[in-house]
Order: C-alpha cells, then structure tokens, then sequence
C-alpha cells in the first residue's frame, strides 16, 4: 500500500501579498489561492476540495479546486458582476465555451452516440443524477437518465444497490468530472464507477470494472506521489488496448505525479484559457498559481518510455501527453447539491481537462482494438493547439517545466482543434 498524502504539504495557496490570518489559514489548509488572471479586473480566489487531501494513509488525492470568489474569466468576458462565490449563476465556461475554444462545436452536436464514458471516482455521491440533470438541463443538452440507460452508476465490482459510503469532497469530484464529459460528448453514454475507498488498488479495480461494462473511454482525475508499485499497477489496472484512458496530471506544479505517468494512459495537462481576439478566438498558456500549484508534468522516475514518445531529455516516461483547461481563475462550471449550498460553482484543477479529453476521445470515435490511445496525438500533432507560453515550475531541463513550441511536459503536445489528434 503506498503512503501518500501528495496536498498536505504545507503549500502557500497564494499569490501576491495576504495577511498573518490568511497565512495561517492556509498553513491549516483551509486557505484559498488567489490569482490574477489577464482578462479579469477582480483576483480569484479558491480553495482545494476537500478530496484533495486524502483523509487515510494510501489514498490519493483528487486533483480539482472551487473558486470562493473574484470574477471569474467568464464573468469578465460577459460582463457579468455577481462574485463568483455566488452558487445561484453559473460564473464559470459552460459547453457552449469549450467546444468553441476546442473546435468542438460540430462534433459535439453529431458524434458520440453509441459512446460510453466512464468516470472513476472514489465513494459515493447519492446526488449524481440528480445534479447531472440540472446541468444538462440549464444548458439545453439532452437529457442522460438511468431511466433511459444513458446513466448508470455502479460500485468498483459493478453492483448498482451495494455502492460505498456517500463523501461531500468526493461528491464535488464527481459532480465535475460528469459535467465535464456532459459539455463534451453529450450524445455519449456515462457510467459513474465508484470506488469504494481512494486507494490505488480500489481505483484500479474500478478502472477494470468500467472496462468490463464496455466503456472504451475512462476518465481518472486523481494521482500521488510516484512508487516503485507503480509497474506492477500498470499491469493490473491500466493495460487496456483498444481503451481511451486518461489521466490527470496533478495540481502542484512541476512533478511527476502516478497514474498519469503510466505509459498505458493519455496523460493530461492543464492550462488556462482566455477569450481573444485572434482568429481562433481563444488562447492558453501553461496553468500556474505558484511554484505549488499548478499543472503537473515531468519525467517519471519509473514507468517506461512508451514507443510513440520520442522526446530525449527524458528516458522514461514524460508526462504530459496533452492539455485542456484547468486554471480555476478561467474555470467551467458544475452543478452539485451534496455536503455543500446546491448550486452552481466554478472549479479548475486537472480534474477538469481529463475527463474534457476522454470526452474528445468519445467524439473521434471508438479507438482500434489493439491500440493504446495515447499515440494518437503523436501522430497528429499539428491538430492540436500547440500552447507556447508559460511554465510550472523550476525545472534543469526546460522542456519538463516550460511551454515551447512542439513538445512540452506541462501541456505535452497541446490541447484539442477538433477531434483529428484523437483517433487513429
């Protein structure tokens, strides 16, 4: 069992000058960040969600955070006053948003039926298709019901009665990742696959769970600290051929976190996005609050060089593979009602833009029986946004902590122009 409590560490979650109270409060980690984003007037502020930080020894961390206030990019771009703390409005990218920025307007409104998505989370949110329904239906999409067969929630052995005990931080994970998948792909099927700890083993059965319901595209949005487990883990859990699974990089900066560094997954990084008034209409940079907080990429100490890598500063396994949003200060919005104010809250985080790139992988259509996914985007890279500015971190190779053109650790080859990088 790995010992891991990978946002415990004693992290500043700011930006600029604060006072003694905050500091403190953020030493306790009840602090919030605060970032001043380009295109906004008001700083932002967030906290971690109570799943990133594990609550035994040997659970991961899920990777998102909730934004407590400030006006949000989204506000800022529609000229919308309420703070962003305020749970009645959406303050945060809503579908219409992400498809726009990734080239996804068509696709998302014709592919994707037939398509299951899997989301693998850890215990259990009882409000799930309850909240799933009120995002779909504010923003028109059709709905996604058990009733129907669209929706299914199951337990890590596939049991939809006996699911693990209900958690509030988890619950907020859960809410994201399927709204995500919602704004993307939302002629796809979901299946919620609930662990019933946050354990690697627990994950990992439910990885293999959500393969054996036949979904062709899993989304995990959590990770930890790297072991030297971390290959057996690859083999028991991870080694789907013919599976899209994705995997978030991490939110403390430069580093290499597990599972994203699995040679078996997509590993997915994060960035913040911006309207603009070029002619894509949008733009990125790398996502970094601080020198610990941030998107994760780097060279892992473990796994493998996949075949289909082919950058030389790292010999093993590079993270990440691509990108999508997950600065909080330009964050998407999520319905949820469990443990906290029902409502409409803004979250950032790689939580976000794993489960956006399983949905992409959804659109492009269904991956060839023998292939691991995570070559697709090697081989179409210049159908990917290449995102060239930024960094998370200190790093002595560049590439590992900093955005250039072509490959990069924190955004790998860039984010999604359509679905074209994401098939075979």
């Amino acid at each position: 069992m790995r010992t891991n409590f990978p946002h415990i560490r004693l992290r500043w979650h700011r930006v600029g000058s604060a006072t003694a109270v905050t500091a403190a409060l953020v030493l306790a980690g009840f602090g919030t960040a605060v970032h001043a984003d380009a295109t906004t007037s008001s700083k932002v502020t967030w906290a971690a969600t109570p799943c990133a930080t594990p609550k035994k020894t040997g659970e991961l961390a899920c990777n998102s955070l909730r934004v407590t206030g400030g006006t949000t990019a989204f506000q800022k771009a529609r000229g919308i006053t309420p703070k962003a703390a305020d749970a009645a409005t959406p303050s945060g990218y809503g579908p219409s948003d992400l498809q726009s920025a990734y080239g996804l307007t068509s696709a998302s409104a014709s592919n994707g039926s037939g398509e299951t998505i899997a989301i693998v989370d850890a215990y259990n949110d009882p409000n799930a298709e309850a909240d799933l329904a009120k995002y779909r239906s504010y923003y028109g999409l059709p709905a996604c019901t058990s009733a129907s067969g669209c929706f299914k929630k199951v337990s890590q052995t596939g049991s939809t009665t006996s699911l693990p005990s209900s958690d509030a931080g988890w619950s907020e994970e859960i809410s994201l990742d399927l709204d995500m998948v919602s704004a993307i792909a939302p002629n796809a099927k979901i299946l919620l696959v609930e662990a019933k700890s946050a354990t690697m083993a627990n994950l990992g059965k439910a990885v293999n769970e959500a393969v054996t319901l036949g979904a062709k595209f899993v989304s995990n949005s959590y990770g930890g600290s790297e072991s030297s487990s971390d290959t057996s883990y690859d083999s028991s859990y991870f080694n789907h051929p013919g599976v899209a699974i994705t995997v978030s990089a991490g939110d403390e900066g430069y580093g290499a976190e597990y599972p994203a560094a699995s040679k078996y997954v997509t590993s997915v990084g994060g960035t913040a996005l911006s309207t603009s008034s070029n002619s894509r209409g949008w733009t990125e940079t790398v996502w970094k609050t601080s020198s610990t907080e941030g998107t994760g990429s780097g060279c892992s100490s473990y796994d493998a060089k996949p075949t289909w890598q082919t950058d030389t500063g790292c010999t093993k396994r590079m993270i990440a593979d691509v990108s999508a949003v997950a600065d909080p200060a330009t964050g998407v919005s999520v319905y949820d009602s469990y443990g906290v104010t029902a409502g409409w809250y803004t979250f950032g985080g790689t939580s976000v833009s794993s489960p956006i790139i399983a949905a992409v992988y959804a659109l492009a259509g269904t991956p060839g029986s023998s292939d691991y996914p995570a070559q697709y985007p090697y081989k179409h890279t210049s159908s990917l946004n290449d995102v060239t500015s930024g960094n998370n971190g200190s790093c002595s190779t560049s590439y590992f902590c900093t955005a250039t053109s072509g490959y990069d650790g924190p955004t790998g080859w860039g984010t999604p122009k359509g679905v074209s990088a994401f098939t075979g």
